[in-house]
């Protein structure tokens, strides 16, 4: 029987993967739901060529568009985002949510998937950076599965199958992005074009700044101690700048687990879509005597600020990694509109949480209000509108 699928966020660099991974598995899977938020043109395209039953438009203003050039396929069309928030609750026609939404946006539409107990192919690593235990929580009591996509945390997720064994460290590995072995002076006078040349991996603009400025590894630390429920001390960080090592798990007996592949997020995708089972990937092959070597470096937190931001953002816990959240969103955006300078950002997330409200045992409601706040506040210290 055919998976019947939902990508939200089909038109993004994890959606238009996913679709490729279903599009090798025609007798595997089925497209159930796709949305998007702009991209009219390749979300109509998508919808067509792989026949979905509904499609939904955030942008309310291009929902006419859509919905004609669709209706002759006989797809349905909804607009705004509430709408897919509606139909992730009360559909009974879809088995696994990609979720892969940019950012907060994530949070609602994954939250109902959760109470409708389905099984979530999780992309959007914000929702549980912003709200870690009450989305964990909700899973547990609606039976619904979390299956990780990200790289790393697919690594992680793989290292501990069929294993017993307390974990003692989780080795979380990251690239060092464009500035590993830039000074502060260069990283400083760096333009947007620069910044977004990342070394090995092809993501959007917002996770490629995040990998630049090391906050997307602040943001996969708060990701994997709710996903794993490991104590952030037990997570360490380690610069791994050949991105074939995608994270290691080490034991308390001493032995180390990890997973290999070569950069290519179609292998963790597939992974979510198809577990349990492994089934064949048209993707390269890691050849190991072409990479010959494996190095490592220790982050440095006085030149990657975001990591120790993040890392004590956690250690304070509420809301304050939501906060932390929205401030780096409003603050990558200013960056990437020519706003403040790259290292900039920091500064505007460690300003933006020290203005807001701290609350200790926040409830969804809360987040959604701390996450609005700490947006007010930091496109006050970025001059954004």
């Amino acid at each position: 029987m055919k998976r019947r699928v939902a990508i939200l966020g089909s038109t993004g660099s994890i959606g238009t993967q996913a679709l490729d991974v279903i599009a090798q598995h025609p007798d595997l899977f089925e497209v159930e739901l796709l949305t998007a938020n702009n991209s009219k043109d390749l979300l109509i395209e998508q919808a067509v060529r792989f026949n979905a039953n509904t499609v939904v438009i955030g942008n309310k203003d291009l929902y006419k568009e859509v919905s004609e050039a669709l209706n002759p396929h006989m797809i349905k069309v909804f607009a705004g985002n509430d709408s897919i928030s509606e139909i992730l609750e009360y559909s009974t026609n879809i088995d696994i949510v990609v979720a892969s939404m940019v950012g907060f946006s994530g949070l609602k539409p994954t939250l109902a998937a959760i109470r409708s107990g389905k099984t979530i192919a999780l992309a959007n690593k914000e929702t549980l950076v912003a709200a870690g235990e009450i989305v964990t929580g909700q899973a547990k009591r609606h039976n619904s599965f979390i299956i990780p996509v990200d790289s790393e945390h697919s690594a992680i997720f793989q290292s501990l199958q069929g294993e017993r064994a307390e974990i003692e460290k989780i080795l979380l590995t990251a690239s060092g992005g464009p500035f590993l072995d830039a000074t502060v002076e260069q990283m400083a006078a760096a333009t947007k074009e620069i910044a977004l040349k990342h070394p090995r991996w092809n993501m959007g603009a917002k996770v490629t700044i995040d990998s630049a400025s090391m906050m997307n590894k602040g943001l996969e630390m708060i990701e994997a101690r709710w996903l794993f429920d490991v104590d952030p001390s037990k997570i360490q960080m380690v610069i791994h700048p050949q991105s074939i090592i995608h994270s290691m798990v080490q034991f308390t007996d001493g032995s180390i687990i990890g997973q290999l592949g070569v950069p290519d997020m179609r292998i963790p995708i597939q992974y979510a879509l198809s577990y349990p089972y492994r089934i064949p990937l048209n993707v390269d092959r890691l050849d190991l005597f072409k990479v010959a070597t494996f190095t490592f470096r220790e982050p440095d937190m006085e030149k990657f600020p975001c990591i120790k931001i993040a890392y004590e953002s956690i250690a304070r816990g509420g809301n304050i990694p939501c906060i932390m959240n929205a401030a780096n969103e409003v603050a990558v955006a200013a960056f990437l509109r020519d706003k403040i300078k790259f290292t900039d950002i920091p500064s505007v997330i460690e300003r933006t949480i020290g203005k807001s409200n701290f609350i200790a045992k926040p409830t969804i409601e809360d987040i959604f209000e701390s996450d609005k706040e700490g947006r007010i506040f930091a496109k006050e210290f970025v001059n954004l509108d």
